[in-house]
């Protein structure tokens, strides 16, 4: 019998997880909770086999919850089920170390199938997960700035000279100089304005 713990904030989500769950004969819902924090807990106290865990919930955050599940619990795995998909929820599941991602438009077979992968050491990723995962490996990271170069190219693209730079940062021209050298051959730019686009680009400069 694989021992299933729910974590979800909406009691309705729990309530119809256990009825579909329980339903499987090698299945058992042994407990719930409403947030990551009380998942935590909860895990301690019951040792489940697997958790099922969302990822966004007040209390305490799914992605935290996981890693220090899977840190305090010896043998069990963590399973996220959300309707979250975006690119940086599911990298830090991942990178966390839940064995599987799914989306709750999941059926209840597919469900069951998932948790049954899981317990065997599987790991099971719903399909947009999966591209997601993979175009992530096939695109390059985006380069990282150093949070005063971060600075400086801020202030370039609101238009400021080397020179005001330096006089807003307190700095010497010929160091706000150095700093854009430095963002350049990260960006693999030559000039200021493809600097700036590039980083905006990236997501560098924030919004």
């Amino acid at each position: 019998m694989i021992r299933i713990l729910l974590v979800d904030d909406h009691p309705v989500v729990r309530m119809g997880l256990r009825g579909m769950l329980d339903a499987e004969p090698d299945l058992t819902v042994v407990g719930e909770a409403s947030s990551g924090t009380e998942g935590v807990d909860r895990a301690l106290e019951l040792a489940p086999d697997i958790v099922l865990m969302d990822l966004r919930m007040p209390g305490g955050d799914g992605v935290e919850a996981t890693g220090r599940i899977l840190s305090a619990v010896p043998g069990v795995r963590v399973m996220v089920l959300t309707t979250y998909e975006s690119d940086r929820d599911i990298l830090r599941a991942i990178e966390a170390g839940a064995s599987g991602y799914l989306l709750k438009d999941a059926s209840p077979a597919e469900l069951a199938d998932a948790v049954r992968a899981a317990a065997r050491g599987e790991t099971v990723l719903a399909p947009s997960v999966a591209s997601t995962l993979v175009r992530q490996v096939r695109s390059p990271a985006p380069p990282a700035l150093s949070a005063r170069e971060t600075e400086v190219l801020k202030l370039v693209a609101g238009g400021l000279t080397n020179a005001e730079i330096g006089k807003r940062l307190f700095i010497s021209e010929a160091t706000v100089k150095t700093h854009l050298l430095r963002v350049f051959n990260k960006l693999d730019v030559a000039d200021r304005t493809a600097a700036v686009t590039t980083a905006m680009r990236h997501g560098l400069l924030g919004p």
